[in-house]
């Protein structure tokens, strides 16, 4: 006869439990006469032959033993056997929870544990098991109050301080976490783990070197700790000590081969030294080990960016964000990959755009820029950007600067190389007035040295080499060298270092050239900025106060040379007769908005070609898809590798009229175009980086050349292609303009940015907050203006 295998053990069991042993054992027998290893049935067997004078203590080590051994389903079929004798017993409901807990059955375990404090309130494990299982399930407030009784009710029990610190780091409240770590370790001081925890809270504080230290210490309690050497790998990879930190990562990984996260974290620290293809492999070897570590795709994402395998770095977004939906900077990543590559047949939606790095969780700042033409909330992603990067830090105050001869200008990057940022202000080093300025350099860049590098070494008082410094430790060397005004050169552009001027470097700190917006930080007082490129109504969007310079804001090298070679249209690929109209712009600047005119202005203008910028084969395969959908014969477009820059400058020449991008307009791009003579259009946006080409045309005095809409620009081009006599009249105008007008004027701009620094060092010097400043035109220095 068949029987209910659940209904013959439960009738067993309550058998059992009202002493009608016999019966109970025969209904037991039956069922393992079928099944013979059934555990319910033997576990029935077990406690039924246990001696009748001390069945619970028994029993419930049993239990016990079972719960250690890790096999928690017979551990909770055992407790509930047990239960159902000893139903008052605090201690089986706990250990149930427990054992509901290895088996990933939460809200059970918490049941349990409910039972448990309401047979006994002042059971303290309960109340801190209890809080282990709200914080698996993400309920952490709760936890932390469960971890509270604990204590409350067993003051000196380590294990619920620990958990209550780690409930707490997860929260973001770590003064309170460490103080639990603390509290933990003065109850266990070989608690290794409360160390390596303590540890990482101390790394989010910004704590780097204490960080090491708690580290340290776990690893000397139980040197076997591969976690710990892991995450001391991050507080020194957060130091600059990358080649310690990679150390660290080795020993994790030679401890616990299958770590991780050591594989993961030894990839950044890899990137960071330069080393991509060792970096990619790490991030293979950790999404082998953990397929859906979504940090690990998108670090891996970012290496391939940096490899220029633009469509892998696409394919390893879209599987972190997949795994991730919520990883923002994921999502915002994969736009900008899409707009390198130039594909437009999966554009980003508005939605998109009004809630990344607004509503969501911080994205780089940068990202934005050439995709989003909105000053306001260009200022909310960056400011949201500071805070989660650098809110940790407790800044030195602000302080009046000291008296002296000079002021003491340090200018900070990490491109004091061949970079764009150096072709723009090299001269300007050069320039300034040493009666009045003494200038420091402070370069936490690896590249070089090259040409352009020991042109800055030579110009300036002192070139400091800080790469290997941490943070906090460059400010702390600038504080030393009596540094009155610190001026960032990189913004939110790759290989910032925003914790330096989140120390406070200087009294006076300035955002300036490298990044076109806002820094959306409290500790940078100024922005270098003009009328064109933040018009008055427009300076609510930045949280610096503007100090506007009478011309524009872009320094520029009026000694740069230009190649004698005379290019001839053939060698260049260019038809020997027609229009030539030209953007060399990174492709990623190219949107479909100017793109329609382009593919239109070509359409209407016989002869004519686009000369574009090779930048990689994705974006020009792209650009031509995109040219033959509106009908334009794809070889109608030319693009140019790239060459060292006097050559490139001189291939300007062969251009007819440089046809400017929008969102992100040319900047150092268009210097080089009017440098060389091609006259650059332009349409003006709303935020600072749409808004630079229109500041360097007017400083040129070629401000016809600067419309306010689309339909303008259109308009525009087509008159100019069209007409030979009146493109011909507007470089002949440049060339004469190059010269005499103020945007080649290396010197003049010079003194007139010296005056807004002299400005912004008063104010400090009187002890009076940032204010907005605009330094007159023919400005040589403060003291005349006083005077």
């Amino acid at each position: 006869m068949k029987i209910n295998i659940d209904q013959a053990l439960r009738k067993a069991g309550s058998l059992a439990v009202k002493g009608q042993q016999a019966e109970a054992e025969a209904l037991y027998r039956e069922v393992l006469g079928r099944f013979p290893n059934n555990k319910r049935a033997l576990d029935g067997l077990r406690e039924l032959a246990l001696p009748a004078h001390e069945p619970y203590a028994t029993s419930a080590q049993a239990l016990v033993t079972l719960y250690n051994q890790g096999r928690f389903g017979e551990a909770i079929d055992l407790a509930r056997l047990l239960i159902e004798r000893h139903p008052r017993e605090a201690d089986l409901h706990n250990i149930a929870g427990a054992a509901h807990v290895g088996m990933g059955r939460l809200p059970a375990a918490i049941e349990s544990y409910d039972r448990a404090i309401r047979l006994r309130p002042d059971h303290a494990d309960a109340h801190s098991n209890r809080g282990i299982a709200l914080r698996a399930l993400d309920r952490v407030a709760e936890a932390i109050t469960s971890y509270d009784m604990a204590i409350r009710l067993k003051p000196d029990f380590a294990a619920a301080h620990y958990n209550r610190g780690s409930a707490l780091q997860a929260l973001g409240r770590l003064d309170e976490a460490i103080v639990s770590y603390d509290n933990a370790i003065r109850l266990k001081p070989d608690y290794a783990e409360a160390h390596a925890n303590r540890g990482n809270a101390l790394r989010e504080h910004g704590r780097m070197e204490d960080a090491v230290e708690a580290c340290d210490r776990a690893i000397w309690l139980k040197p076997g700790f591969a976690e710990a050497h892991s995450n001391r790998g991050i507080a020194l990879r957060e130091l600059k000590r990358l080649d310690e930190a990679i150390a660290s990562y080795d020993m994790a990984i030679r401890l616990k081969p299958d770590l991780a996260e050591a594989h993961a974290n030894r990839g950044i620290a890899l990137r960071d030294l330069g080393c991509q293809e060792e970096a990619v492999a790490d991030y293979d070897r950790a999404i082998a080990l953990k397929p859906d570590h979504a940090a690990a795709h998108a670090n891996r994402a970012n290496v391939l960016q940096d490899l220029q395998r633009f469509d892998e770095s696409a394919d390893s977004y879209r599987t972190a964000i997949a795994l991730d939906p919520d990883n923002a900077e994921a999502r915002s990543q994969l736009l900008y990959q899409q707009a390198r590559m130039c594909r437009w047949d999966d554009p980003a939606d508005p939605p998109e755009l009004a809630v990344l790095g607004i509503t969501t969780r911080a994205v780089t700042p940068f990202t934005f820029l050439a995709i989003d033409d909105d000053a306001r909330r260009h200022l909310l992603r960056a400011r949201k950007w500071v805070e989660e990067k650098c809110g940790h830090i407790q800044a030195m105050p602000a302080t009046p600067p000291a008296p002296a001869p000079r002021i003491r200008i340090g200018y900070f990057s990490s491109d004091f190389y061949n970079h764009a940022t150096m072709y723009l202000i090299a001269k300007l080093f050069e320039a300034h007035d040493r009666s009045r300025f003494e200038i420091h350099v402070f370069s936490y860049g690896t590249s070089g040295p090259d040409e352009m590098q020991q042109r800055a070494i030579d110009a300036v008082d002192v070139f400091h080499h800080v790469a290997t410094l941490s943070d906090r430790v460059i400010a702390d060397l600038a504080r030393d060298k009596g540094i009155d005004i610190a001026i960032d050169l990189k913004g939110h552009t790759k290989d910032t270092r925003p914790g330096i001027f989140a120390h406070r470097a200087a009294p006076v700190q300035i955002n300036y050239l490298g990044y076109p917006g806002s820094s959306g930080a409290e500790f940078i007082d100024y922005i270098i900025a003009d009328d064109v490129v933040i018009p008055p109504h427009a300076r609510c969007h930045y949280s610096e106060k503007i100090l506007s310079l009478p011309f524009s804001y872009q320094v520029n090298d009026d000694g740069r040379a230009i190649a004698d070679r005379l290019f001839t249209r053939a060698e260049l690929g260019l038809p020997e007769r027609g229009f030539v109209f030209c953007s060399f712009n990174n492709n990623y600047k190219i949107t479909p908005a100017e793109y329609d005119i382009w593919m239109r202005l070509l359409s209407k203008v016989d002869g004519s070609v686009l000369w574009l910028l090779s930048d990689n084969r994705w974006a020009e395969a792209n650009l031509r898809k995109a040219a033959l959908t509106r009908d334009v014969d794809p070889d109608r477009l030319i693009f140019a590798e790239r060459m060292p820059l006097p050559e490139h400058l001189a291939r300007h020449r062969c251009a007819d009229l440089f046809l400017d991008s929008f969102a992100c307009n040319a900047h150092t791009t268009a210097s080089d175009a009017l440098w060389a003579g091609l006259p650059v259009l332009t349409k003006l946006g709303e935020s600072f980086t749409a808004r630079v080409a229109g500041s360097l045309l007017h400083a040129i005095d070629l401000p016809d050349l600067v419309t306010e809409t689309a339909a303008d620009y259109e308009r525009i081009a087509l008159d100019l292609a069209s007409d030979p006599d009146r493109i011909a009249a507007i470089k002949a105008r440049l060339t004469a303009n190059r010269l005499t007008t103020p945007l080649f004027d290396t010197g003049q701009y010079a003194r007139h940015i010296e005056c807004a620094f002299e400005m912004a060092h008063d104010r400090a010097c009187r002890g009076l907050q940032p204010d907005h400043i605009n330094v007159p035109a023919g400005a040589s220095d403060i003291r005349r203006l006083v005077a």
